[in-house]
């Protein structure tokens, strides 16, 4: 096809045997083993003139149409193999909604713009499971157990504080202690779906001798933040996800505030090449401080 296409663009056997870098005979016997496959005859020639047919005007716009999807059919498979195109399944959980995977997303989408990022929000042991499952490519979430499958990179440490509607008593404090908290109705997710968040809430309580009053474990943390909102309790969550943005709600400092490493996780062995370009892209940002920390 590629023969055929240099002769009908030349119209001339010698130049276009020179255009595919290869001696006259040779050319002309490719042109003719390509006829006789076909059993038409695509030019008319003599000593002086090289004309298509009919079969040949149509073979030749065919022939780059076919050439065309052959050459995007390579790059594609390039790129692909190379992490610059196909699909990339992110999970996230609702506390890196607010900031991290949308810088994520956007740095990522900007340098790689051929590959189709599908998002899934969903809570931490759901990430878990579905990156066991093959069901995610990757994942930002908090750190946590150690599986020999899966391979994390750490992206910023969060801290918690604690969020009260804007009548309670804590909301002008400076700073808030576990002892200020021992009478409180607390609100927070459970282990069974934020094992990281929950012992860590646990343990802030558990230095001070303090055991913790759980009233209501809602799965999410935008149900967390809601209920608080309502005045049905308080909550210790990861700072990032506070913001100047919630009229209905107030974030305290806790003294001596618990930590949490929030991490990009991701199959060991994984078959997608754009996972690479991922990590690539986060590995550099590794000890700095998150935008609303600086």
């Amino acid at each position: 096809m590629r023969y055929f296409v240099a002769l009908a663009e030349t119209l001339h056997f010698g130049h276009a045997a020179a255009r595919m870098n290869m001696t006259q005979p040779p050319f002309s016997r490719q042109i003719a083993n390509l006829e006789r496959e076909l059993g038409v005859r695509l030019v008319e020639r003599n000593s002086r003139h090289v004309a298509l047919t009919q079969a040949g005007e149509r073979f030749l716009a065919d022939s780059r149409a076919v050439l065309a999807q052959f050459d995007n059919a390579c790059r594609d498979a390039q790129l692909v193999a190379a992490g610059q195109k196909g699909e990339l399944r992110l999970g996230f959980m609702m506390n890196a909604a607010h900031r991290v995977v949308p810088r994520i997303v956007s740095a990522y989408a900007e340098r790689w713009p051929d590959v189709r990022i599908v998002l899934a929000e969903t809570t931490p042991a759901d990430i878990e499971r579905r990156l066991l499952f093959g069901e995610l490519d990757a994942a930002v979430t908090f750190a946590g157990r150690n599986f020999p499958q899966l391979e994390s990179v750490p992206i910023f440490t969060d801290r918690l504080c604690l969020i009260v509607p804007p009548s309670h008593r804590l909301a002008r404090r400076a700073s808030v202690t576990p002892q200020d908290l021992a009478e409180e109705s607390l609100i927070a997710a459970p282990a069974a779906v934020a094992a990281p968040l929950r012992a860590a809430i646990t343990a802030y309580f558990e230095a001070a001798g303090i055991v913790p009053r759980v009233r209501f474990e809602p799965l999410l943390q935008h149900t967390v933040m809601r209920l608080v909102a309502s005045e049905l309790g308080v909550a210790l969550v990861p700072a990032s996800i506070c913001d100047e943005r919630m009229p209905d709600l107030v974030a305290r400092p806790l003294a001596d505030a618990p930590t949490l490493d929030v991490v990009l996780v991701v199959p060991r062995h994984t078959i997608n090449p754009a996972v690479a370009s991922l990590v690539a892209q986060v590995r550099p940002e590794v000890g700095m401080s998150p935008r609303w920390e600086r």
